[in-house]
C-alpha cells in the first residue's frame, strides 16, 4: 500500500480486516469468536469461501501474496504474518 494509512497499520488492525471479510462471507459467523489461533475451516469457510477473504483482504491492503507463500499458513495469525511482509 501507498497510502499513509497503511503505515499505521500493524499485526492487530490486519486480523481485524480478516475477521471482517470472513464474518461478511459467511454471514453465520460472529467476529466476536474468531480467534487469531483458530484456522477459516474452524469457523465453517470452504475453500472457496477461504479464497475470497484471502482475495478481499489483500485488495483492502493493496497488496499481491503469490499462492505459494499461503499454503504453509494455518490459521488467521499466521495470515496477517505474511500480509505484514508484504506491506
Amino acid at each position: 500500500m501507498t497510502s499513509d494509512t497503511s503505515q499505521d497499520l500493524d499485526k492487530t488492525a490486519i486480523v481485524e480486516i480478516i475477521k471482517r471479510n470472513l464474518v461478511e462471507n459467511l454471514h453465520d459467523v460472529d467476529a466476536d469468536k474468531i480467534e487469531a489461533t483458530s484456522s477459516m475451516r474452524d469457523h465453517g469457510a470452504n475453500s472457496l469461501d477461504i479464497i475470497e477473504v484471502v482475495s478481499a483482504t489483500m485488495r483492502e491492503l493493496e497488496i499481491r501474496v503469490p499462492r505459494s507463500e499461503l499454503t504453509q499458513v494455518e490459521n488467521i495469525d499466521q495470515l496477517a504474518d505474511k500480509f505484514l511482509e508484504y506491506l
